[in-house]
């Protein structure tokens, strides 16, 4: 789906990162930073940084640079991290368990507020405090909840189905790794996580280094 007058996904990705690397430069005690600190530790170059930031406002001082808990402030408030967000995970097998644990241990932005199945084996469980719930029950828990996304880890064969009831859900976000590109459709914003094809790309570089390595022991 694609959103017109809207801010580049590059740069809404890569707001997570500058927020994570406030994050250090707080927990540091570092009060003030600046596009080319930033920089040094995320690998864009610092235009890009300040590019990035203005879409969204004038936030530092020019000779000065930012002060890091003001700027850490407004991020969250552009992203929506500045209160938790309501979200669920639809498919209980390792990824979508994987998934609630390490966002309920370690992801303070988001709320889990349940976990979704078919599977009557694993429907009542619970994942840490999160309950895991009968899929009919996810419209009820959308609107009870006041969800605003879904992650959905289910099979191929069933990422349909799973993305049918987010969508009758009334949820109109859904982070997708099934390894299934669901459809476009209106007023629904799905972002496709491929982790077969990502695996692929790394394993090209490793090829490509091995390669390398073995020409350099061949000259020896």
């Amino acid at each position: 789906m694609k959103y017109q007058n809207m801010t580049p996904q590059s740069t809404v990705r890569r707001l997570p990162l500058y927020l994570r690397k406030l994050d250090h430069l707080i927990e540091s005690g570092i009060q003030v930073t600046s596009s080319q600190e930033l920089s040094s530790r995320t690998g864009f170059t610092a235009e890009q940084i300040r590019k990035d930031l203005a879409y969204f406002g004038a936030f530092g001082t020019r000779g000065k640079g930012y002060n890091t808990k003001f700027l850490r402030e407004k991020i969250l408030k552009i992203i929506g991290l500045d209160e938790q967000t309501n979200i669920v995970v639809v498919g209980v097998g390792h990824l979508g368990i994987a998934i609630t644990r390490y966002n309920v241990t370690k992801n303070p932005y988001v709320n889990v507020a349940a976990a979704f199945d078919i599977d009557p084996a694993i429907v009542g469980k619970k994942i840490l405090d999160v309950e895991v719930l009968h899929i009919s029950r996810l419209k009820e828990t959308a609107k009870k909840q006041d969800i605003r996304a879904a992650v959905l880890t289910v099979p191929a064969e069933h990422a349909q189905a799973g993305f049918q009831s987010i969508v009758e859900s009334g949820i109109n976000v859904i982070y997708n790794f099934a390894p299934v590109k669901l459809p476009a459709m209106k007023g629904i914003y799905v972002h496709n996580a491929d982790l077969s094809a990502e695996l692929q790309s790394i394993i090209y570089y490793a090829t490509m280094l091995h390669k390398e390595k073995n020409k350099i022991l061949a000259k020896k």
